[in-house]
Formats: C-alpha cells, sequence, structure tokens
C-alpha cells in the first residue's frame, strides 16, 4: 500500500509537471507569435516604401514626398549620445552598490528608489529633461539635452542589470583574487566585470532599445516638427524617428500610408540591429569564457 501511494505520488507530480511544462510554453509560443506577427506585419506593409532615396534623402514637400534620412540620423545620434552618457554611469553606480555600499538602510532606499524610478513615465523625464537640461542650464533643445534626458530614463535599467549581473559571479573568485595580492578595484576590473559582461550588455541593449523607440522625452528636449538641414553641434536641434512617425501619422493629412509603415519598420529594423548586435556580443564574450 506505501509503495502504491508512493507511486501515485510520482504520477500525479509528473501529470502536474508536465502539464505545467506545457502551459508555459504555450504562453511562450503566443508571445513570440504575437512579436513575429508584427514584425511580418510591418515589413508586409512598410517594404514598399523601403528605397534608397526613401533612406537616404531629405523630406519634400511637407514631408510628404523624399525620405527620412534626417530623422534617422538623429535618432543614430541621440541613441550614441545615450550610450555614451548612461552606461558608465550606470555601471560606476551598479558597481558602488554591490561591491562598495554597505547593506543599510541607506542602500535599501537607493535601491527602492532605482527601482521605482523604471515605473516612473517617460512624459516626467521629458518634462523634467526639458525644466533642467532644456531651461535651467540652458542647452536649448538639442542632441545634448535629448541624450542626457534619455540617459536618465534608461540608468534604472542599465543600474538594476549590471547590479544583478556582478550578483551572479561567485564570491570565491573576490577571494581568490584578493588573496593573490590584488586590490579590490583591480578584482572588479579583472576578474568580476569580465565574469558579469553578459549580462551587463544585454541590460544595456534592452535599454539603448527603449531609448531609441521614445517618443515623449524627445519631444520636449530635442526632436524636431522638420528640420532638413542635418546636425553641425551637440547643440543642434534634430529630427527622430519616433516623433517624425507620429508627425505623420497624426499631424500632416494626406500623408502615403507606405511612408508611415515605412517609418515605423525603419525604426523597428534599428532597434533589432542594436538587440542583435548585443546578443552576438554576449554570445562571444559567453563562449570566450568558457574556453
Amino acid at each position: 500500500m506505501l509503495k502504491e501511494g508512493i507511486e501515485i505520488n510520482k504520477r500525479r507530480k509528473m501529470i502536474i509537471e508536465k502539464t505545467s511544462y506545457a502551459f508555459l510554453l504555450f504562453l511562450t509560443l503566443i508571445v513570440i507569435a504575437f512579436v513575429l506577427g508584427i514584425i511580418i506585419y510591418l515589413i508586409i506593409k512598410g517594404s514598399s516604401a523601403i528605397n534608397w532615396e526613401f533612406l537616404s534623402q531629405k523630406p519634400r514637400a511637407g514631408m510628404r514626398e523624399g525620405g527620412i534620412f534626417p530623422a534617422i540620423l538623429g535618432t543614430l545620434y541621440l541613441v550614441i549620445g545615450t550610450f555614451i552618457f548612461s552606461l558608465p554611469i550606470g555601471i560606476l553606480a551598479a558597481i558602488y552598490l554591490n561591491e562598495y555600499a554597505s547593506k543599510n538602510k541607506l542602500t535599501r532606499v537607493i535601491r527602492l528608489s532605482i527601482i521605482n524610478m523604471s515605473g516612473v513615465p517617460s512624459v516626467v523625464f521629458g518634462l523634467f529633461g526639458l525644466g533642467f537640461f532644456v531651461i535651467m542650464l540652458k542647452f536649448g533643445k538639442s542632441i545634448l539635452a535629448g541624450s542626457l534626458t534619455l540617459a536618465f530614463l534608461i540608468l534604472p535599467v542599465i543600474i538594476t542589470a549590471t547590479e544583478e549581473a556582478l550578483k551572479t559571479v561567485p564570491d570565491s573568485y573576490r577571494h581568490a583574487s584578493l588573496a593573490l595580492g590584488a586590490t579590490r578595484w583591480q578584482t572588479i576590473i579583472k576578474v568580476i566585470l569580465p565574469q558579469a559582461l553578459p549580462g551587463i550588455i544585454t541590460g544595456s541593449v534592452i535599454g539603448i532599445g527603449r531609448a531609441a523607440g521614445e517618443t515623449a522625452p524627445i519631444i520636449f528636449t530635442v526632436a524636431a516638427f522638420s528640420q532638413p538641414n542635418l546636425p553641425n553641434s551637440i547643440f543642434s536641434q534634430v529630427m527622430a524617428l519616433p516623433y517624425h512617425l507620429y508627425v505623420l501619422a497624426t499631424q500632416l493629412s494626406d500623408t502615403p500610408e507606405d511612408m508611415q509603415w515605412g517609418t515605423a519598420l525603419v525604426l523597428l529594423m534599428i532597434v533589432l540591429i542594436f538587440a542583435v548586435s548585443g546578443t552576438a556580443i554576449r554570445t562571444r564574450f559567453r563562449l570566450r569564457r568558457k574556453d
């Protein structure tokens, strides 16, 4: 009787486990199907607009003709600027919180604040950028103001991802490095960061992808309704793909539909390029670490 009861319990647990696995797999496939559906739909609707003129020319005829090159270039400038400002600050902040800061109420409050910042609407960051960078620091509506605003927007993502990546590095690595005579900073730079790099890259790519697609912050700090001339300094105002897409879809009448879908497709492709590049770099570092 006892053996039969044990066998019944094992079968019941196995059934529950397989059912749960099948359910989770089903939900995962639904999410993947939705994502692929969106990508395929954008390709079908927007591919007809994609040509060399569309990607390399300036807009004409009130943005109803021509291309979107100024918006593409402006988006790339903003992404690069955001990356330059956010990555060093985010990584250094995570290093301090994980490697140097004591576990007390202050650090708990700081971590809680960082988590709460992730839930702040992007329009609030845009208003902050307008008040602080544009007006108070007198940067004006510029690439510098927009990049700094987007950097603040994605800092919580980078800090949280980097700190979690640092936590995955075993303490034995730290102890072994210190025992060999390395300083704490040398241990962080030469031992811990290389091990945590795949996780750091993942967080950075997620943050940069979010920054590339944001509209509200750049409306207040950098985006121009129409700016065919290319920027000549970090204090120049630029067009950007998210805001340009909003303008084409809502602010202009008689805009060719394929231009709207083509702009959306180009924006998606830029985000995907960053994601794929980050994945490739992360995979390469993981393989190198195993070797």
